[in-house]
């Protein structure tokens, strides 16, 4: 007989393995390998979420109880896959579109963002799912109690510290995986490849357990078969109301609870995940159904005193199958477990996103650009909330005393979350809805299921007093909990949903219709209802005049990460042609900056901080147009009127940028023309000079007549150069210079200029040569890229200014071009200066001086002309150039 302690044991080792497994699975998506994580099957098996320990052990209850009536709660899912499926798409489409994080997200962001309405829908979730949470706690309390019952050597278990120290379990599970990653759109692989092992384990084990009762209990097919028609089970009572009641209860469960939404909605990334699953998943739910009603049979007939949850368990404990009673133990443990995590993690991010975050928020009014690490924050407040929502799963257990069928608990949940249907179908299809009318209609469904349903499943003498349940509350029989408005003779069950969402769907309708939107609701509404039509992201419409770039990525650092902000932020400004990290805080980036938050703290905290320095949101003229008239040319022409003003806004911003470069530009051409005219001057003022010495003075001597003649001679020279730099500037820009293409080494090349800039290796700059394949030869025009090199070799000894100057050069080759890099160790060139330094007119406001300023400007002409380029490299640690020449003017010596 399997003790308490060795099953505990197998527990622990089950928790490591499924551990192991979702540390696994988070490493591979960090390496990339996210193809097979993404796999329709995984997404498939990851929907099992739905078949909670309720499923597992308490449909076979159910069936005892009720007959056939257990089917419902797998039609009615198998109905949404199949005939709702155009629902799901479009959810799941909007949840892509717009980075929903969970149900409450996707309720908010539809109308206009509403944090207000994101925090009543998170209060009902977080109540609603609370008996569900218990329901797990509950089945695995309960089949370990079984175990210790059998145990000789052990006592009977405290249920109360044994579900106690399953809560602390899950929450630290939980807490592990589910809150590492702040991005709650990010995929959660590691949890959802844990949850597929789990789907694979509890429907191993319960077939395990039916193929025993079938083969090895019954004695074959034919045989159960027979017993089945002789159990009460057989008599095929359909009772239409309620039938028709749960199965829709199923159905709508599977939408709004937020562990499904969150499988279903938040980790989908791929339409075909949900094309295999709505086939897929229904054959899953009916593997899980097809031993039910045998297992339920002969629990019957074996045990009929015993709890009927728990024949799963105990039917092999009957016949000593030991093996077979600790797999069925863990496909209980996984089906209440995996529920429990899923469960708690959308919880938790809702929690955090729509409640905490928000006052988070107007505690620090100065701003999330300046205040604390808001990730610490967020994660923080999910890790807490984790906490809080199992905690309230426990206290419900120990309050209602876990005696109670699953079944009945799991019908409470189905029952609160199935509130969010109204708001979340009306709004997704229907353009009238409104935030008022939302409000209302979950605010009464709700208040209406806790009198009716939640209060009363504490039983008499609980929450509620007898007199209350019979009389009503101060004797208004009308208002009695089980019998609302006169009508006893409805089931509690179909009495509870009838009237909550049959007032709910009312209170939409009426109040949407009574009331009108505001601007954001409407665009929204239009966003959602028309996703297939508009592949856009959210609603246009901020007004950028407040926002500030620097706050703005202040703000996204401290949500995103450093990292991920600042690519954001480049990648946005080299989209609206800046260089560097700042773009404009244009409306487009503002709404993408939006989505990208919402992905972390949810659509309405987002939008709430984007306002927070933004100065809120204004509605433009196309934007109102968009609302007046939802006709799909108005909107195509909205469209395009955007793309065009989007483009002249890039191309003023440009037009910015070339003005002030030209203006730059025309200071340096007059600095330029000055310093030409210095230049030309001063050699022929001494030219003129020392020759009319010479003319004029007969007595000179003979040494000081050759000084003079140095000193003409220099001078020419000097002006020659000049003019030929002049010239030769000239001739390249008019593209009137002819190539003389000859086969030189890069390594020749390299020692002409290095010995023309230094004859015989003297001088003040040491110059390293690395990595140069001297096989590498060159066919181009030799002396014109002779002319480079000697260039970029004078400057950098020309104006390294560090105390020990030194020039590195190195070459490399690839597949497709040579490059040669020429970089010293001095203090580089400005970010201002690197776009001028090779216009013609530049001469660096640090130089001494001297020089035209024309030498990296026919350095570039030079290289363009043969093919290749020059550019600046940033972030060498000094000044650096690199000379890049394609591959076809290069060819490897034989």
């Amino acid at each position: 007989m399997t003790t308490l302690n060795s099953l505990v044991l197998v527990c622990l080792a089950y928790v490591a393995f499924l551990f192991a497994v979702a540390f696994a699975a988070e490493r591979a998506a960090v390496r990339g390998s996210r193809q097979w994580l993404r796999a329709p099957l995984i997404y498939t098996l990851s929907l099992s979420i739905y078949c909670t320990a309720w499923t597992f052990y308490g449909a076979v209850g159910y069936a005892a109880r009720s007959g056939m009536e257990f089917v419902t709660i797998y039609l009615g899912p198998s109905l949404v896959m199949f005939g709702w499926l155009w629902v799901l798409r479009k959810l799941v489409r909007i949840g892509r579109t717009h980075k929903v994080t969970s149900i409450a997200d996707l309720i908010s962001s539809r109308f206009g963002k509403s944090n207000t309405l994101a925090v009543l829908v998170t209060l009902v979730a977080v109540i609603g799912v609370t008996p569900y949470i218990a329901l797990q706690l509950q089945s695995v309390t309960l089949s370990l109690a079984i175990f210790a019952e059998l145990d000789p050597g052990g006592e009977p278990l405290n249920k109360g510290p044994a579900a106690f120290w399953i809560s602390f379990g899950l929450i630290l599970f939980t807490m592990l995986f589910g809150t590492r990653n702040l991005n709650a759109n990010e995929r959660q692989h590691g949890i959802v490849i844990a949850i597929a092992v789990e789907a694979v384990v509890k429907l191993v084990a319960l077939l395990a357990v039916g193929a025993f009762v079938v083969w090895g209990m019954a004695g074959g097919v034919g045989e159960m078969m027979q017993r089945i028609d002789q159990s009460s089970i057989a008599e095929w009572r359909v009772e239409r109301g309620r039938w028709a009641t749960v199965t829709f209860l199923a159905a709508a469960a599977f939408l709004c609870l937020p562990r499904m939404f969150q499988v279903l909605v938040v980790e989908n990334d791929d339409d075909r995940q949900l094309e295999t699953a709505s086939w897929l998943f229904p054959l899953y739910l009916f593997a899980m159904s097809l031993f039910v009603v045998p297992i339920a049979v002969m629990g019957l007939e074996m045990l009929p005193e015993s709890n009927p949850d728990l024949y799963v368990l105990t039917l092999p404990l009957l016949l000593e199958k030991d093996a077979l009673a600790v797999l069925a133990f863990l496909g209980g443990f996984s089906s209440a477990t995996s529920m429990v995590i899923v469960a708690s993690l959308a919880l938790a991010t809702m929690v955090s996103n729509h409640i905490v975050m928000p006052i988070w928020l107007s505690l620090h009014g100065e701003g999330a650009s300046v205040s604390g690490d808001v990730r610490h924050v967020v994660i923080t407040a999910r890790r807490l909330s984790i906490m809080f929502i199992i905690g309230l799963g426990y206290i419900y257990f120990r309050i209602s005393g876990g005696s109670a069928a699953l079944a009945s608990i799991g019908m409470i949940s189905f029952a609160g979350v199935a509130q969010f249907l109204p708001a979340m179908i009306g709004g997704i299809f229907w353009r009238g809805g409104t935030r008022a009318g939302a409000l209302a209609a979950v605010s009464v469904g709700f208040v209406i299921w806790v009198w009716t349903m939640l209060l009363p499943s504490f039983g008499a003498g609980g929450l509620l007093t007898p007199q209350v349940l019979a009389e009503g509350p101060w004797g208004i029989r009308a208002l009695r909990p089980q019998a609302l408005f006169g009508f006893e003779a409805l089931d509690s069950t179909v009495h509870a949903v009838w009237w909550s969402l049959s007032l709910n769907f009312l209170t939409f309708w009426c109040v949407s219709i009574f009331t009108f939107p505001r601007p954001l609701e409407r665009l929204q509404g239009a966003q959602m209802v028309n996703v297939f039509d508009r592949a856009g992201g959210t609603t246009r419409g901020w007004s950028a005049t407040a926002a500030q770039s620097e706050d703005l990525l202040i703000m996204a650092q401290r949500i995103l990460g450093p990292e991920e902000a600042r690519t954001l932020f480049r990648q946005e400004a080299s989209a609206q042609g800046y260089s560097g990290n700042l773009p404009d805080p244009s409306p487009e980036f503002l709404q993408k900056l939006e989505r990208e938050l919402a992905a972390a703290v949810g659509a309405a905290t987002a939008h709430a901080m984007i306002g927070q320095i933004a100065g809120g949101p204004g509605i433009s003229v196309e934007d109102l147009i968009a609302v007046a008239d939802e006709s799909a040319q108005i909107l195509e022409y909205s469209n395009q009127i955007e793309a065009k003003s989007a483009e002249l806004s890039r191309t003023a911003r440009q037009l910015k940028e070339a003005n002030t470069k030209l203006k730059k530009l025309s200071v340096q051409k007059d600095a330029f023309l000055s310093q030409i005219s210095h230049e030309l001057r001063t050699p022929m003022t001494s030219i003129r000079a020392f020759s009319e010495i010479l003319r004029d003075t007969d007595e000179l001597a003979v040494d000081e007549k050759t000084r003079f003649a140095s000193i003409i001679h220099d001078e020419a020279i000097r002006l020659t150069r000049l003019l030929d730099d002049l010239l030769d500037l000239s001739v390249l820009e008019n593209g009137q210079v002819t190539l003389n293409r000859q086969v030189g080494s890069l390594e020749t090349l390299l020692n002409r200029a290095v010995q023309t800039v230094q004859p015989g290796g003297d001088g003040p700059m040491k110059i390293i040569r690395r990595r140069i394949n001297e096989q590498v030869l060159l066919q181009t025009d030799l002396d014109r890229l002779t002319q480079v090199f000697i260039n970029l070799v004078s400057n950098a000894q020309k104006y390294c200014a560090a105390p020990n100057p030194r020039l590195t050069i190195q070459a490399n080759q690839t597949d497709t071009e040579v490059t040669i890099d020429f970089i010293d160790n001095g203090t580089g060139i400005s970010e201002a200066d690197q776009a001028l330094i090779f216009e013609k007119f530049s001469r660096l406001g640090d130089s001494d001086g001297s020089g035209a300023g024309l030498g990296l400007a026919i350095c570039a002409e030079i290289m363009e002309r043969l093919g290749g380029s020059i550019r600046y490299l940033p972030g060498t640690g000094g000044t650096g150039f690199r000379v890049t020449l394609p591959k076809v003017h290069a060819m490897a010596a034989q």
